[in-house]
């Protein structure tokens, strides 16, 4: 039985049976055969389609919105921002379709018409995570859908109504029956399913040790799998930055969804320079931060998502001051916090180093790290000095020095004077221990697909 506990006030929101095998054998064969008619739907058809789903998801907004902070406890006022976000990316991949999957023409004359074509791979399993459930899993389903794909999703066991809201407005925008389907599935039962001849791609995102579950059960299987992972992700300010936009932006950057962001910020190293000021200024906006009650609106950081999330972050920024380091950020101002629930103080940590944990293993929480340094060269450094590399950010005014400081970083985007964001014209990939793969932009359709080409001679 899979039971869903709100971290508002641990108590079991949602319960659901886990699909019997029956049921999966149900929902993997109709797959397999909806993909033939879908694949020769044109593409024209596919993109008013989807566009109908899209527009019947966010018709849906209050009730989707309202579900969503009780899941995951994501402030009520914060929730819509996913909405415009699962929008936001939907249109560009709907828009851009055309061009992403055109035909690659190498020789067209009297004799030779030569020319690639990108194929549907067939059935697309995606494995969408809790702690941005549309956002993650619109970009895996939308251009799976465009590509001519089938798709079967798992969403986590905190986030299952997400599941059946994407499920119902399908079927309310009347998608053809079994292109879109879902099931709710225990550790054991997905693996079954990815290693399932009938799959035909498989995309993650999750944790390291997730990730490499998932291509444990790949196997010895010749299929492709996307994996989103960790992050630990930097930022370097700059003596020549707009310091009040940067303390700004890397206050939200660290604390927003109460820091369950793959992309959120979890280490700032700051020019000795403009180090004070900086630690002054990000002190003076955290500690003016609410922590509460997700659902009322005056809320603007709200609980992590379990009780054993809520004991790591505690454990892992007690071991860091255990060692010398030192939390800026007066907890007593967040009475939400007893030292025993969800309710995580907000936390930043001066007199740290790369020999702690709390520097090098992602928090995943309400928590950065704050380091001095002398230059770039240091900071660039520190910043390469991590098993992950989702994103990466520089504050400064220079914009040669950004772009190529960011040549240095090892990364797979990098901000100047933003964090925290996914444009969806751009590739969303990362490097070293977060993951393979693209999603986004119109390389996002590249993995969805396969190359066939087409020498056609006339004599």
């Amino acid at each position: 039985m899979l039971k869903t506990i709100t971290p508002i006030d641990n108590s079991i929101l949602v319960e659901r049976n886990y699909a019997n095998d029956d049921e999966i054998e149900t929902v993997l064969e109709n797959a397999k055969e909806a993909r033939n008619i879908w694949k020769e739907t044109s593409l024209k058809e596919r993109k008013e389609i989807v566009g109908n789903f899209v527009r019947s998801f966010l018709s849906n907004d209050k009730e989707i919105v309202e579900n969503l902070c009780k899941q995951i406890g994501r402030p009520i006022s914060q929730c819509p921002g996913e909405m415009r976000g699962f929008e936001e990316r939907a249109n560009y991949m709907i828009e851009n379709a055309d061009r992403a999957l055109e035909d690659i023409i190498s020789k067209k004359d009297k004799e030779f018409d030569n020319y690639v074509k990108k194929e549907p791979l067939g059935t697309i399993f995606v494995i969408a995570p809790w702690n941005y459930p549309f956002n993650t899993s619109v970009n895996s389903i939308v251009p799976s859908l465009l590509s001519g794909n089938t798709v079967i999703l798992k969403h986590s066991s905190q986030t299952p109504l997400c599941a059946e809201q994407l499920f119902d407005a399908a079927n309310k925008a009347s998608l053809p029956k079994n292109i879109f389907q879902f099931l709710h599935l225990d550790h054991s039962s997905t693996s079954r399913v990815i290693s399932d001849s009938r799959i035909n791609h498989v995309l993650f995102t999750g944790s390291v040790s997730g990730g490499k579950e998932v291509k444990k059960s790949i196997g010895t299987r010749f299929i492709g799998a996307g994996l989103e992972l960790g992050g630990k992700d930097p930022a370097y300010v700059r003596s020549d930055c707009n310091l009040d936009h940067a303390i700004e932006n890397l206050v939200d950057g660290s604390y927003f969804n109460s820091g369950q962001s793959c992309c959120g910020i979890e280490r700032i190293y700051v020019d000795e320079k403009v180090y004070d000021k900086f630690i002054d200024g990000f002190k003076s906006v955290t500690e003016n931060y609410i922590l509460g009650n997700p659902l009322e609106e005056n809320t603007n950081l709200g609980p992590v998502v379990r009780m054993n999330a809520a004991k790591f972050i505690r454990s892992q920024v007690l071991e860091a001051v255990n060692n010398g380091a030192k939390n800026i950020i007066d907890s007593n101002m967040f009475k939400a916090d007893d030292g025993f629930n969800c309710y995580v103080s907000p936390s930043a940590l001066i007199d740290v180093n790369h020999t702690m944990e709390f520097m090098k293993e992602e928090t995943f929480g309400p928590t950065v790290g704050i380091m001095k340094v002398k230059n770039e060269k240091e900071a660039i450094s520190l910043m390469n000095d991590s098993a992950y590399g989702l994103t990466a950010s520089v504050w400064t005014s220079d914009k040669e020095f950004a772009q190529d400081m960011g040549s240095k970083i090892e990364t797979g985007t990098f901000f100047m004077n933003r964090c925290d964001y996914l444009d969806p014209g751009l590739a969303w990939t990362g490097v070293k221990d977060t993951g393979i793969g693209v999603t986004l932009s119109v390389l996002g359709f590249d993995h969805l697909t396969r190359a066939k080409s087409y020498h056609i001679r006339t004599v």
